[in-house]
């Protein structure tokens, strides 16, 4: 991403029923970004399986990396659902899971993906990874289904780069 672009201030309700926004989460660490919601079947299991791949191949090699899942089902998706999400796949302190209020929902995919409001369609789901470096920018835009092994490459190069 050229230029790389700061997070928007979205309010965020994390796993642990702490509130924090998208940039405090994201100042100083490298972070892996993936968008998902718990009551999904279809993608998410898959890119939930994906981070539980990547958290050890980023865990010492790159340093403060933390991997982040942002439910796009913030009606659906609470405290308790988001940490379910987190056990269900061995997710370690530096795998967040959070969720944007209601109204901000859309934020975070118009951000991540770089669309402009008009171009929202009804298909949200996203097999993208984002990453962000240690000053919260969003810096790449993985392919879908991205390997962990190559997510983690890029981390290591982006954290290299701070």
């Amino acid at each position: 991403v050229e230029p790389r672009r700061a997070a928007p201030p979205l309010p965020l309700v994390l796993h642990d029923g702490r509130r924090s926004t998208l940039p405090a989460l994201l100042q100083g660490r490298c972070t892996a970004l993936q968008l998902m919601f718990t009551g999904c079947s279809a993608i998410c299991p898959v890119q939930g399986a994906a981070f539980a791949a990547l958290q050890p191949l980023v865990a010492g090699p790159v340093p403060g990396a933390q991997l982040l899942s942002i439910s796009i089902d913030p009606v659906g998706d609470d405290a308790r659902a988001l940490d379910g999400w987190r056990r269900r796949f061995g997710a370690a302190d530096t795998w967040l899971a959070a969720a944007p209020p209601v109204r901000h929902a859309e934020v975070m995919l118009d951000f991540v993906e770089g669309r402009a409001p008009e171009a929202r369609s009804s298909d949200r789901h996203n097999a993208q990874t984002f990453l962000f470096d240690a000053r919260g920018r969003l810096a790449y835009r993985c392919a879908e289904f991205a390997a962990p092994h190559d997510v983690a490459r890029a981390m290591r190069e982006l954290a290299a780069r701070a």
